[in-house]
Formats: C-alpha cells, structure tokens, sequence
C-alpha cells in the first residue's frame, strides 16, 4: 500500500514529464510561447486561489509578490554571469536564483499579510493593492533595479520543462494544503471565521501561512516569466495583471484548485487565439468574461473538484468501496 501511496504522490510530475517530453520538441514557437504563459498563468491562478478561496480573503496584490521574485532572480543571474561558463552551472544558478526569488517573495508576503490580515473584506483588498503599487514605484524609481526600462538582456533559461513542472508542484501543493489539517483551518475560516476563532483557530496565523505559500509561489511564477520573456520590467506587473489572475480564480470557482487551473490555461489560450480580431480582442474577451458570470456565477465547478463530479460509483470505486 505505500508504494502505491508514494507513485501517487508523485504522478503528476511523472505525468507531467512525459508529457512534456512528448510535445516539447513538436511545437511550434507560437504554441510553445502560448503554452509557457498558460503554465505561469496556472502557477499564479492556484497560488491566489490559496488566499482568496480556501481562506476566503480578498487579495488583489499577486503582481507585486510577482515582481518581488522575479527581480530578485533577474539580480542574482546577472551578477554571476561573468562567474559561471558552463550550461550545467548556468542552470544551478538559474534554479537557485528561482530558489531566492520564492524566498523574498515569502518574506514580503509575510510583512504585508502579517499586519494586514487582521482586516477583512474591502479592506485587505486595499491594503494589497497598496503594497502592488508600492512595489511598482519603488522598481521605477530605483537605478539598481533599471527604473521604468527594467533590466533587459536576461538569458532565456525557462523552459516549458521547467515551467510543466513548477506548475504542478503548485498543484500539488494546493492540493496537499487543502486535504490536510491547515487547509481544514483555512476553510473553517472561510465559512465563519468568527465561529473557528471561538473554536480555538488561530486565524490570523492560518492567514498569514497561506499568504506565505501563496506569495512565494507566485514570486516563482515571476521568475520564470522574465527568464522568458529575457525582460524584467515594472509594466509586467501592473494592476491590472492582479485583475487578471483574480478573474481566472472567480471563473473557476473559488476555493476549487482544478477550477483554477482550467480557467488559467483556457483563458490564456483564448486570449491568444483571439488576436485575430486586432482591436475588438478584449471586447470579445470581455463579453466572453460577463456571459459566463451570469450564467454561472459561482463559476466553472464552485468549490468543488473535477474529480467531485465524477459518477458516484466511479468514486467508490476509487475509494475502495464497492459500486
């Protein structure tokens, strides 16, 4: 029973590789791109989904943790450029660089959800788009940092390897979070978070751990973009980038990790097909956005999984039960 407890703990990243493997080498560089973007979009969608819906928190200050990342991994690989000839020690600093960036990334979500979890609602809403603001004048403001031009000229290092992996470690870690006894604290909170504090849960403490995990995550998600994309610049990490990943998490339905995923990758791949229509793209973009609100508002599963959909004997049947 262990073994087969440990090959599934570690399926989706085996599944992950080999498919990967099997599609990498095959695409073409448009897809390739578009597929990169979706798994950072993933990465950042079930990151967020760890605040705003297993908590139950409002958050729309993601970019910032983003841009904390991803500056502090462009920094590190730019300054050991002239250190390191080989591709093997290349990737080795290209990984500790990513390493680092979650590192900061964690610490600022720390000192911003430390303090500012103690509010609700509207309120942490504003506090977290503050601190994305912040964050972006200060990188326009900073010579060390590139000011408003950023810092160009990064070696393209990530990997649709890279990024099929780091995506479903997010996965799975939402996942585990969400099963475990933590992420039982996080939904009692979410539900009635007056009603666990009178039951002995420290909420602010679950708050500001799942701020934690989901900061770092996305200062991973900014990592890779910029390795990417071989420009680390302010614009990349506006508001509005927020505002995007939030809608993502609202289609799929809050507090659903499959949810989130789905919308990420389908959001992304429609946006980029859609640029067909030139100038009307985010007007059809957006009509899409408010059509499927009305018609589901609590969005695409709720809170829910993919898997809770399942015919009930097929879920017995992978329980153990019989059918």
């Amino acid at each position: 029973m262990k073994p087969l407890i440990a090959l599934r703990s570690v399926a989706p990243l085996l599944l992950t590789g080999i498919l990967v493997a099997l599609v990498q080498g095959s695409l073409p560089d448009y897809w390739y791109f578009v597929l990169v973007v979706a798994g950072i979009n993933i990465i950042l969608a079930v990151s967020l989904n760890i605040v705003n819906g297993f908590t139950g928190q409002f958050s729309i200050g993601h970019a910032g943790f983003m841009a904390v990342g991803a500056y502090t991994a462009a920094k590190i690989v730019m300054s050991t450029r002239g250190l390191v000839s080989t591709g093997a020690g290349e990737q080795l600093v290209f990984l500790g660089a990513l390493a680092a960036g979650m590192v900061t990334a964690a610490i600022a979500g720390f000192l911003v959800g430390m303090p500012s979890l103690r509010l609700r609602g509207d309120y942490l809403a504003i506090v977290t788009l503050g601190f994305n603001e912040i964050i972006r004048v200060i990188i326009e403001n900073s010579e060390f940092l590139g000011q408003a031009t950023g810092i160009s000229g990064l070696p393209k290092l990530t990997t649709l390897a890279y990024v099929g992996m780091a995506a479903a470690i997010t996965v799975m870690v939402a996942v585990r979070l969400l099963q475990s006894t933590h992420g039982r604290a996080l939904l009692a909170i979410r539900e009635d978070e007056v009603a666990a504090e009178a039951m002995g849960v420290d909420t602010t403490g679950y708050k500001v751990r799942a701020f934690v995990i989901a900061a770092a995550l996305a200062g991973l998600a900014g990592g890779l973009l910029v390795f990417y994309l071989q420009l680390c610049t302010p614009k990349s990490f506006t508001f509005i980038k927020s505002i995007e990943v939030v809608a993502m998490i609202v289609l799929g339905g809050l507090g659903s990790v499959s949810g989130a995923f789905l919308t990420a990758a389908v959001l992304t791949i429609l946006l980029e097909t859609l640029r067909g229509f030139s100038e009307y793209r985010m007007v059809v973009y957006s009509l899409l956005l408010i059509f499927f609100m009305l018609g589901r508002p609590a969005g695409l599963f709720g809170t829910r999984e993919i898997w809770d959909l399942l015919p009930r004997w097929r879920r017995k049947a992978a329980a153990g039960g019989a059918p």
